[in-house]
Order: structure tokens, then C-alpha cells, then sequence
């Protein structure tokens, strides 16, 4: 008899006798950043705030992480209502009534609605003061023009099909180009940030470059940070993981290279060898040398991971496609594992299940990147021994899957 077979699989009852004996829960109120904060005070009376801000589920808004970023930095008290975006569902009826366009992000600052996030930090910065220099300042607003070219460039060899290699390549050198001018600006100061200290301008740039890094690698094999033409690039990012703000922010490859194609109308991969062992590397969910990331594993992070999934255990048996009784067993085998390293064998027919859930997991949504990795390594290591079945390929055209009202929100 293996070692596979020997462990037993733990009850929830064990589990969560594992977990609390460890886990400390966070101040989300006074603490470090995290997505799962809907009120922040930094340690200021409840009665100082004056913003609410109105942002989407799962963090995969880009314009909301702006914004949210900028809150952060200035610890400027606020509240947050989570809304639902297109893509992944019905927009709440409440909000419509707020907001009838339904944008996101949407900020209410002393009961004034205000849309649009360039607008909404014009108006944070004059109430608030502005982060280190205001952002219609000259050099501010070169930058800003730099970022939408960026974004231009990116948008056109990203969600654009090539007509031909020579197209695709042209698009590709396009990009570099814009790319260089990004890491020369960061050049001209002596710390990793584009200012002499942390500004609007990083703010401003994180949400796409964060997601350019993570699309070009899956969809076209090609690598920003860590990449040689790059250096300040890849400093920048260091330094960005420096900061509990942004770490509270950050999302990682798998959630954006997934959540992006319904929003950007589409993302075009370039077929060759390099981008097909980049996507496979992505989808694995279990390679931790990804250019995503470069913070050593927090002693927590496995705790951390397994209190998430016992607090939605119910929705995440309900909504899977494996039958709830398999599901259930195979998801404490998994836990059994993330939890002591041992690795009972699981029921026959959760692997399907499991990866089901090992895809949907979202950074940071759910969880941070490295709890993230734990739980999607567990999910994994259960569903190899049950079976080789893999599940749908996620939808590309909406994230209907991911409705946030399958979770009781």
C-alpha cells in the first residue's frame, strides 16, 4: 500500500480545527490593503468618511485598481460597494439607480456622484491634496500621454488578429519601441518609480502594464519583466512589491490572461512554440517561476488560502459541476494536502471537479498570489490521482461563470 493511500482525508471538522488554531484574521478596517475590505479608516473615526467607492466584484476592473490604489496611498478613509461588471453578470438594480450608465469605477465623495477615473482623481486630489504631484502637472501629464500610447500599442498587437507573421511582427516592434520609452523614463530617477518617490504617475500606469505583463507572455511568449531590453521596467515592478498597497492590488497571470479577453473584446495569440510553452506554463497553475511575482512565500499563505475556501465551502460544492458528495470528498483531499503535505487518495471522478474549481480561483479576489499557488498545487496533486480529465476550456466571450451571485453576493 502507498504512501498515496495511507493518509486519511480530513473532515471539515479537522479542518477547521487546523485553521483556526492558526489563522489570525486581518484588521481589514485599519490593516494592510486587501480585496476583501469594505471599510478602510487608517485609523481615523468612522464619522471622517466622505467617499464611497463603487467597484467591481473581482477586482479585475482596471480603472477601479487606479483609483483604488490612489485611496490606499493617500489613506483617505473610504467605503467600499462592490458591483457586478457585463461581463460576469447583471448589473445590480441598486446601482443602476446610482449610476444608469453603470460604468465602473464610480466614487461618491460628500453624496456627489462622480464617473470616470482620470475625473474621479482630479477630484480626490483637489478635496485631498495630490499623491507627491498632481497629475495635471507638465511632466505628470507627459507621462499620462505615454501611458495611453502604451496602452494603444499594446491594444493593437494584443486584441487585433495579425494578418500574417510580417504583421504580427510589426505590431510586436511597435510595442518594444513604446516599451523602451516606458524604461527610459524610469531611468531618469535614481529610485525604482518614475518621480523621485511613489506618484500618481505609478498609479496610473500599474493597472494595464500589470496586465500587459501577464497577457504578452500568455499570448504571444513575450516576457516584460525580467526581460533585458527592460531593466527599469523590471525594477519598477520590484519595487511596486515593496509596498503593501499595491501588494493588496496585485493580481497574477492566470486571473488576468482569463479575465481580459471578455473585456478587451478578444485576445489573439501568435501560435509559436515559444507562446504555446508560456500558455501551457500559465495553465498549469503549479509553475511558481512565472515573471508575475518575485516575493518569497509568506509563512501564512497556506492557512490564509484554506480559511477562504472553508468560509464559501457551501457555494463552491453547489456551483461545481462534479456531484456534491464527490466534490466535497475531493475538495478535502485537496485541503488534506495544503494543510500537512500528505496526500490521501481522493473519490474516482473528482478530477474534473477540482480543476473546474483550480481555474476559477482569482487573485486578488479570493486570495493573494502566493495562497493562490498553494491551493490551485492542491487542487492539482488531488486531481492527478483521481483521473485525467480536465474541465470546459473557460469561456472567452463572458465570465458568466464567475457571477458573483452564485456566491450569495
Amino acid at each position: 500500500m502507498n504512501a498515496l493511500n495511507k493518509a486519511k482525508i480530513l473532515s471539515w471538522q479537522q479542518i477547521s480545527n487546523l485553521v483556526l488554531n492558526k489563522y489570525k484574521e486581518q484588521d481589514w478596517v485599519n490593516g494592510k490593503t486587501s480585496s476583501q475590505a469594505t471599510l478602510r479608516l487608517f485609523g481615523q473615526p468612522e464619522n471622517s468618511v466622505r467617499v464611497t467607492l463603487y467597484r467591481d466584484h473581482h477586482a479585475w476592473c482596471p480603472y477601479c485598481q487606479k483609483v483604488w490604489l490612489f485611496l490606499e496611498e493617500k489613506k483617505i478613509p473610504y467605503k467600499v460597494r462592490k458591483v457586478t461588471m457585463f461581463c460576469y453578470g447583471t448589473k445590480e438594480a441598486w446601482y443602476k439607480k446610482i449610476c444608469p450608465s453603470g460604468m465602473l469605477p464610480a466614487l461618491e465623495l460628500d453624496g456627489s456622484l462622480i464617473t470616470e477615473s482620470d475625473q474621479i482623481l482630479s477630484s480626490l486630489e483637489k478635496e485631498f491634496g495630490p499623491l507627491y504631484k498632481s497629475m495635471h502637472e507638465g511632466k505628470v501629464k507627459e507621462l499620462r500621454k505615454l501611458e495611453r500610447v502604451l496602452f494603444q500599442y499594446w491594444c493593437r498587437w494584443l486584441c487585433y488578429p495579425a494578418r500574417d507573421e510580417e504583421d504580427e511582427e510589426i505590431s510586436k516592434q511597435e510595442f518594444i519601441q513604446i516599451a523602451k520609452a516606458m524604461d527610459n523614463s524610469l531611468s531618469s530617477t535614481p529610485g525604482p518609480f518614475f518621480l523621485d518617490q511613489f506618484s500618481i504617475v505609478d498609479c496610473i500606469f500599474v493597472p494595464y502594464v500589470e496586465r500587459m505583463n501577464a497577457s504578452l507572455f500568455y499570448y504571444k511568449g513575450f516576457q516584460l519583466r525580467g526581460n533585458p531590453m527592460f531593466p527599469n521596467i523590471t525594477r519598477w515592478f520590484e519595487g511596486l512589491e515593496t509596498r503593501d498597497t499595491y501588494l493588496g492590488t496585485q493580481s497574477d497571470f492566470h486571473t488576468h490572461c482569463h479575465d481580459l479577453p471578455p473585456q478587451m473584446g478578444g485576445c489573439y495569440r501568435n501560435d509559436t512554440e515559444g507562446q504555446k510553452e508560456c500558455e501551457n506554463r500559465v495553465d498549469s497553475c503549479t509553475d511558481f517561476k512565472l515573471p508575475e511575482h518575485g516575493l518569497p512565500e509568506p509563512e501564512e499563505s497556506r492557512i490564509f488560502a484554506a480559511a477562504r475556501v472553508l468560509k464559501y465551502k457551501d457555494y463552491i460544492v453547489k456551483v461545481n459541476p462534479a456531484d456534491d458528495g464527490i466534490i466535497d470528498e475531493g475538495l478535502r483531499c485537496s485541503l488534506t494536502h495544503l494543510l500537512t503535505g500528505e496526500s490521501p487518495s481522493p473519490p474516482q471522478g473528482c478530477d474534473e471537479g477540482l480543476r473546474y474549481l483550480k481555474q476559477r480561483i482569482n487573485v486578488p479576489r479570493d486570495m493573494p498570489m502566493w495562497s493562490a499557488r498553494r491551493l490551485r498545487e492542491s487542487l492539482e496533486v488531488a486531481a492527478n490521482a483521481s483521473g485525467p480529465r480536465v474541465a470546459q476550456p473557460l469561456p472567452t466571450q463572458h465570465r458568466k461563470d464567475q457571477n458573483p451571485a452564485n456566491f450569495g453576493k
